[in-house]
């Protein structure tokens, strides 16, 4: 690793967009500067499994690849987020009658603490994509897990899945939320910053209703 400069070095590693907490992710990734000197290009092939090795269980690094300088950080050119959500309190049905106001609504307005105030905001720009999973459904104790599935920007500012399931009802509750992917756009084509066998992904089209191909 590349070290900074300075009376306390640190490692020169700069993370992608911050994972909410109690969230799971599928996807995540971050830039490294190492050491030109002391590691030989031809182990990067090997990188992913040999820090795997030394990480925790149920982290697990699956593709590392050179980047350019040039290209920008990941806080910068992620635009968009994919989540899969497990909410508690309303049935399927009902849930879709919501997600559909809520696609349909040109605001949708929730109450956010920041800095110490609360303040609200419209999320409605920041949903690019709402939808309840068919066909998958499970019973937890008396209740029932309904499933969806939401593509959501990152800029101007993110959207937490919890601010986006409190504007689908105050009885809706979030049990689990998972980041399946993130997403690079430009001229209308998205893309994965990495694919899982270390090189860059394929460009990727993104369709109005969602669907990628």
């Amino acid at each position: 690793m590349a070290l900074s400069q300075g009376f306390s070095p640190h490692p020169l590693l700069s993370f992608g967009l911050a994972l909410p907490t109690g969230c799971e992710s599928l996807g995540e990734y971050l830039d490294a500067r190492l050491d030109e000197a002391a590691f030989d290009p031809s182990s990067l092939f090997s990188l992913p499994e040999t820090l795997s090795a030394l990480l925790p269980d149920g982290i697990d690094v699956q593709a590392a690849a050179s980047v350019s300088t040039a290209e920008g950080s990941l806080q910068q050119e992620v635009a968009s987020c994919d989540w899969e959500l497990e909410v508690l309190g309303v049935a399927g049905e009902v849930l879709q009658e919501r997600v559909a106001q809520a696609l349909g609504a040109s605001s949708l307005l929730v109450r956010r603490e920041r800095k110490g105030r609360q303040t609200e905001d419209d999320i409605r720009p920041a949903v690019l994509a709402l939808a309840v999973t068919r066909g998958i459904g499970s019973e937890q104790g008396e209740h029932t897990i309904a499933r969806l599935r939401a593509t959501m920007a990152t800029h101007p500012r993110g959207l937490r899945p919890g601010d986006l399931v409190t504007a689908l009802g105050t009885d809706v509750v979030l049990s689990r939320a998972c980041r399946t992917h993130q997403w690079i756009e430009r001229d209308g084509v998205r893309f994965e910053p990495l694919s899982v066998s270390g090189l860059a992904t394929d460009p990727v089209v993104a369709h109005a209703d969602g669907r990628v191909s």
